[in-house]
């Protein structure tokens, strides 16, 4: 029985990701800072605050597991020092990037050979940062840069579920806390025309655990992601339609500014905005749905599938939404 560790696993991807190599019949480690109750002999949960320290990884690795997917988060002098330790311990590593990594693609959907911003930009302040766009980027080139063939860099989309809820650069503690409080939600008029992709946490999983130990998908790199393109107009209606949500258009110097607990905040706030949220996102799906063998007509549609995880959410909402952005984003209303 093949053996597989799973980092960060029970997130928006990792918990549809987990059942679906335990259906696989892998046996499964998940290292993560809850811990959920498992039943099933071939799946074991390790709760740990320690998950990213180098030395509690090293330990982890004396398993010599067959396969890793990684879904914790490292900047790049982290990953640099972390990326042999993995690739030595195992047979097959699955590097998290992301799709923010590309430039904008007005023209025709987005390949896996689509420029990337840290290639393209001209903005210096933003190639000088560690802006989430660009470490995954650079965590890419460490690996591609390195002796090692046993890896292979995954790059989802917007992805959603039950723990996640997307609108423009908005999460769930705002959006489905604001709807069923009966809040607005204030949003940029300039990104509602934007063409975005977000896909649904489960066909993701599929396709990572498709890809997991596949000998085809070493030294190559995926963007997980429905072919599905909605503009973020229509994205507002769907939760408008399923949860009621209200919305009040303001300028988009604006929005930021309510995104922010502290000046020196603005930039990063900014930078996903004007560098992704306001990117048209259309994929061009056919490199990961040919390894996996899935099909476009397969996937969950946008529609159904936040009907889907809107249906799941507790009577109990598990986020308080107290935060900085609905405290400013209530300040804001109160004066319109």
């Amino acid at each position: 029985m093949k053996k597989v560790l799973v980092l960060g696993g029970t997130g928006a991807m990792g918990q549809y990701l987990v059942p679906k190599l335990i259906q696989m019949r892998y046996k499964v480690d998940v290292v993560a800072f809850d811990q959920p109750v498992s039943n099933h002999p071939n799946l074991r949960y390790i709760q740990s605050n320690n998950a990213k320290e180098i030395f509690y990884q090293a330990e982890l690795l004396k398993e010599d597991y067959d396969g890793i997917v990684d879904f914790l988060i490292y900047n790049t002098e982290e990953f640099r020092q972390r990326y042999e330790q993995f690739l030595t311990h195992t047979d097959h590593y699955i590097y998290l990037s992301s799709y923010r990594i590309y430039a904008d693609s007005i023209d025709s959907p987005i390949t896996e050979t689509s420029p990337r911003l840290l290639d393209v930009s001209e903005d210096k302040e933003f190639l000088a940062s560690e802006d989430y766009s660009l470490y995954k980027a650079r965590g890419e080139d460490i690996l591609e840069q390195s002796e090692f063939n046993n890896w292979t860099i995954i790059r989802p989309a917007i992805t959603f579920s039950n723990l996640r809820f997307q609108l423009v650069t908005l999460e769930a503690p705002v959006t489905v806390y604001r709807a069923l409080n009966n809040k607005a939600v204030v949003l940029p008029e300039e990104a509602m025309d934007v063409e975005c992709t977000m896909s649904w946490a489960g066909d993701v999983a599929e396709m990572i655990a498709r890809l997991l130990l596949n000998p085809q998908a070493k030294r190559e790199r995926y963007t997980v992601a429905t072919a599905e393109h909605q503009p973020w107009e229509t994205v507002f209606e769907y939760y408008q339609k399923l949860i009621g949500m209200k919305r009040v258009l303001t300028d988009t110097e604006t929005y930021v500014r309510l995104l922010i607990p502290r000046v020196e905040n603005y930039l990063g706030c900014k930078w996903q905005l004007i560098y992704d949220r306001l990117f048209q996102r259309r994929i061009d799906n056919s490199k990961i749905l040919n390894i996996t063998g899935m099909k476009q007509s397969e996937l969950m549609s946008l529609y159904d599938g936040l009907k889907l995880e809107l249906s799941h959410l507790p009577k109990i909402l598990p986020w308080k939404g107290e935060d900085h952005i609905n405290l400013n984003m209530d300040q804001f209303l109160n004066k319109q």
